[in-house]
C-alpha cells in the first residue's frame, strides 16, 4: 500500500462514516470527530491486511460508534482499485456485520517542512519536546462566534497531519520547555458548508501557540477565514504515541 495521507469513507452494514488516516512504516493513525483510529498493516499475497482499533475521544452522544462500542477492533484486507484502496472485513465487537472502506489519497505534497531551527523563546528546557503521536483535538471559537470542531491530529518531528469527517489539516510546529507554536492550513476533503458554516467552503490558515505536557497540550490560535479573523482555543489529548 502506498504510504501517505488519506480520506476514508467506511460503512458497517448500512451505517456510514468518514475519517482521515496516515499510512506509514506499518502504522495507520487517524480518526474523526468522535473516534481515534490506530493500528497496523502489512502486505501478504498481493493484499494489504490491517488491524485497527477505534477508540472514542468525544463523549457527545451524537457521535455514535458504528460498531456499538467505545473501543472496537476492525480486521480487514484489501487492495488497490484504480487510485484508491478498497477494504472489507469485520469486528469481534459486532459479529456478522460487514465493514467496508475506501481510502483515497489526499494532496499532502504541500506539507510544510518541519521547522526545527528554533524553539519558543521563553522555553527554558530545549530537551523537553512534545510527545510524537496521535492526539484528539477539541477546538472552539471565542468572542461569541458559534463555531467548534473536534478531530484528530498527528504530531511527529515538527509536522502536523489531522482532520475529521469533513476537513484535513497540514502544518508544522516547534516545541521545547513545555511550550509549542506553529501553523496549520485547514482544508475540506468533503463539502462542509452545511454542517460547519463557519469553516466550510474555506481554506483556513491558523497560527497558534500554547503549552504541553506528556499527556496533551493546549493552544490559542487566530484563524483567517476569508477576510475574517477568529480567535480559537483548543485542548489536545494524547491517544497513541508514535
Amino acid at each position: 500500500m502506498r504510504e501517505g495521507f488519506y480520506k476514508v469513507e467506511f460503512s458497517v452494514d448500512a451505517a456510514v462514516g468518514r475519517s482521515v488516516m496516515y499510512v506509514h512504516a506499518g502504522q495507520m493513525l487517524g480518526g474523526n470527530s468522535g473516534f481515534a483510529h490506530y493500528g497496523s498493516y502489512h502486505e501478504a499475497g498481493g493484499e494489504t491486511i490491517t488491524r485497527i482499533t477505534s477508540h472514542r475521544h468525544n463523549l457527545d452522544p451524537n457521535h455514535i460508534s458504528l460498531l456499538g462500542s467505545d473501543i472496537a477492533e476492525i480486521n480487514a484486507r484489501g487492495r488497490a482499485v484504480g487510485d484508491a484502496f478498497h477494504f472489507q472485513g469485520g469486528s469481534p465487537q459486532m459479529p456478522g456485520a460487514v465493514f467496508r472502506s475506501v481510502m483515497t489519497r489526499l494532496d499532502d505534497e504541500e506539507l510544510p517542512a518541519a521547522d526545527t531551527s528554533s524553539s519558543p523563546q521563553s522555553a527554558p528546557d530545549v530537551g523537553n519536546k512534545l510527545v510524537s503521536g496521535l492526539y484528539s483535538i477539541h477546538l472552539k471559537a471565542l468572542d461569541g462566534v458559534d463555531g467548534a470542531l473536534t478531530g484528530v491530529m498527528l504530531l511527529h518531528d515538527g509536522c502536523i497531519l489531522g482532520g475529521d469527517a469533513f476537513f484535513y489539516y497540514l502544518g508544522s510546529y516547534t516545541s521545547a520547555g513545555g511550550k509549542w507554536k506553529g501553523g496549520i492550513v485547514n482544508q475540506e476533503h468533503t463539502p462542509a458548508k452545511e454542517a460547519h458554516p463557519v469553516f466550510g467552503g474555506h481554506e483556513v490558515g491558523i497560527g497558534f501557540s500554547g503549552t504541553f505536557d506528556p499527556h496533551g497540550a493546549t493552544l490559542e490560535a487566530a484563524a483567517l477565514i476569508g477576510k475574517r479573523s477568529i480567535r480559537l482555543t483548543a485542548d489536545l489529548k494524547l491517544m497513541r504515541p508514535a
